[in-house]
């Protein structure tokens, strides 16, 4: 039986890494932080931080609110506070949405 290397994934991603997926600056990672409750980073002795994949995703459903939908941070928070769970399953729901509709278009391009 060949070797298969596993997928590695990481526990912990720097604030630039951070940055970097969702193409913003690190200052807006950091104000996030400061903003919102829900991000909890680990810091290190140097005091660099260290986000979880939880931390990411709840980035993510942030960027989502304030960038795509157009929330204001206070609408965010709200949105957040009230029904979180709702707010990430129209998140899923969107993100397997656009996979479906990118899947048909290059369907469409190879006919």
């Amino acid at each position: 039986m060949p070797y298969k290397e596993k997928e590695t994934v990481k526990l912990y991603y720097s604030i630039g890494e951070v940055a970097k997926m969702f193409e913003v600056n690190t200052s807006l990672i950091r104000f996030w932080e400061k903003e919102f409750d829900i991000i909890k980073p680990k810091k290190n002795k140097k005091g660099n931080r260290l986000f979880t994949k939880d931390d990411v995703d709840n980035f993510y459903i942030i960027y989502h609110l304030v960038k795509e939908r157009g929330y204001t941070l206070e609408g965010a928070k709200k949105k957040l506070r009230d029904n979180k769970d709702e707010t990430v399953d129209n998140i899923e729901m969107v993100k397997s949405l656009t996979k479906v509709r990118n899947f048909l278009v290059e369907l469409k391009k190879e006919l």
